[in-house]
């Protein structure tokens, strides 16, 4: 099968799995608003986000892990493969341990002397922790499974096991409405034990299907150095992602109350559903990517991070924009009681995702290359800057939007850093990235949100202005993606697709 195509099998099947995960996870968290509160949704929020800040180790191996996978399977060397397996076990044992004693003492210490818990949720906030904290040793066991499935490029299973887990979480709604004791506690407990459930099945899988899934004690002891060599500069950036998305959590809600941060998670779940169009996107292309850079093809490499970054940023325009434009509307059609400061968070959050479309496919791409320390070294800096930033605005006088108008800011600034260090690393034609991926697609997007705000102003705020700048929306932005953001074989690969599906 060749890459174009694999791809797109893959995306197909992602596709699927997302449209059913984020029909399941809009009812369940408006659901799960309803039944706990606000102001209970955001003691959940920002005390999950404290557990989350001292996983940053587990994120920097989950991306070393993957790497390595995706790199020796590209070298067809199934030795390797099975060494970096075994040794990426050991080392999420030992990150479990490590997580462990972090969360249960700098952590445990931060959410009982620093966060601000509203009087009478100490014992909610404690155990929500707790809960939290094994939904976490739970979520890093799963990384070598999940990155075992990637690599492999078993996207159908990947899929039906996402839909399985977002079932069971729609389980766990509805016992949460018939539950008679705490429904905090008891919603974080049955999310624990949903985590504990996924781990096993991705376990099973993985044992059943796949040679190397299988831990062997005698494992090349200097690969699994490597492994966390390389996740060493990972690991600064991952303090620096965490600190950027959790930490600025947790200063909204030292500056704010708890009701803000069940804003900001409304924000960030309307966000997970609509970026996950491109994640599942940028799933499917990122094995080839490290694959076809290891193989040598370096063309290929080329023009797979091209097509990556300005097809992820037009799939996530022609939902972005919609969105965008009827934000009020869908919000409250979603929630029963929208709280303070959503729609300006949603609509920021896209804007920030946006960005981040477009670097992801080169992140993705420094680290085929291996070439990560500078890279680490300075985005991780601009990124962890969100923080001291952000506490100087707050102490201006700053209202809590500033914290997104400094995170789109510093994002801007990396995708500048990540364009100049793939142009050294890897020879990225800068000139041509930025012109097929960045300057057209801006244009296109300024051109379709024009023309679609300037038509919904001339209809009514109804259920009539929602579908009708949907629909316009669609249209313009396809016709324009279509005619100028595409090129001449991409638009006949296309044409071509769609004829034979006509057979």
């Amino acid at each position: 099968m060749s890459n174009s195509s694999r791809i797109a099998k893959n995306t197909l099947a992602l596709y699927f799995r997302q449209i059913l995960i984020m029909l399941v996870s809009l009812y369940t968290v408006r659901v799960v608003l309803n039944t706990l509160g606000a102001e209970d949704y955001g003691i959940y929020n920002v005390v999950a986000g404290v557990v989350v800040l001292f996983s940053f180790v587990n994120n920097a191996m989950a991306t070393s892990v993957q790497r390595f996978l995706n790199f020796y399977l590209g070298k067809n060397d199934a030795e390797k493969t099975r060494n970096v397996y075994s040794a990426s076990l050991v080392i999420h044992c030992c990150i479990c341990l490590i997580f462990v004693v972090l969360a249960e003492t700098a952590g445990f210490w931060f959410v009982n002397a620093k966060l601000n818990i509203p009087s009478g949720r100490s014992d909610a906030a404690f155990w929500c922790y707790q809960a939290a904290v094994i939904t976490t040793l739970a979520n890093i066991m799963r990384v070598p499974y999940n990155a075992v499935i990637i690599a492999y490029e078993k996207m159908s299973f990947f899929a039906g096991l996402s839909v399985v887990e977002a079932v069971l979480k729609l389980a766990v709604v509805f016992l949460l409405k018939i539950a008679q004791f705490d429904k905090l506690i008891f919603y974080s407990f049955l999310l624990a034990a949903v985590s504990f459930i996924i781990l096993a099945i991705y376990k099973f899988y993985c044992n059943k299907n796949f040679e190397i899934a299988h831990y062997r004690k005698n494992q090349d002891k200097g690969l699994g150095k490597e492994l966390v060599s390389f996740s060493g500069w990972s690991l600064f950036g991952a303090v620096a992602s965490v600190a950027n998305s959790q930490g600025t959590n947790i200063v909204l809600n030292i500056f704010t109350n708890v009701t803000v941060n069940a804003a900001m998670g409304i924000a960030n779940q309307v966000n997970a559903a609509v970026y996950s169009f491109v994640s599942n996107f940028q799933t499917a292309f990122n094995p080839q990517l490290v694959k076809s850079y290891a193989a040598g093809e370096k063309e290929e490499f080329q023009r797979l991070v091209n097509r990556s970054a300005k097809f992820s940023f037009y799939l996530l325009w022609l939902i972005v924009l919609p969105v965008y434009v009827n934000c009020s509307f869908l919000l409250s059609l979603w929630l029963k009681n929208v709280p303070q400061y959503s729609i300006g968070f949603v609509r920021l959050v896209l804007i920030f995702s946006l960005i981040e479309a477009l670097n992801g496919p080169l992140w993705i791409s420094i680290q085929a290359a291996g070439k990560i320390r500078a890279y680490q070294i300075i985005v991780g800096i601009i990124n962890i800057l969100n923080l001291p930033f952000s506490i100087a605005a707050f102490c201006l006088g700053a209202n809590p939007y500033w914290i997104l108008y400094i995170r789109i800011a510093l994002n801007c600034a990396t995708f500048g850093i990540r364009i100049l260090l793939s142009k050294k690393y890897f020879a990225l034609r800068a000139r041509p990235f930025l012109r097929d991926s960045v300057l057209i697609p801006v244009f296109i997007a300024a051109v379709s949100a024009s023309l679609t705000l300037l038509f919904g102003k001339m209809i009514s705020k109804t259920v009539l202005h929602f579908f009708a700048t949907c629909i316009v929306s669609a249209i313009v932005s396809g016709i324009l993606i279509f005619f100028i953001g595409m090129k001449t074989n991409e638009r006949k690969a296309i044409i071509e697709k769609i004829r034979r599906g006509r057979k």
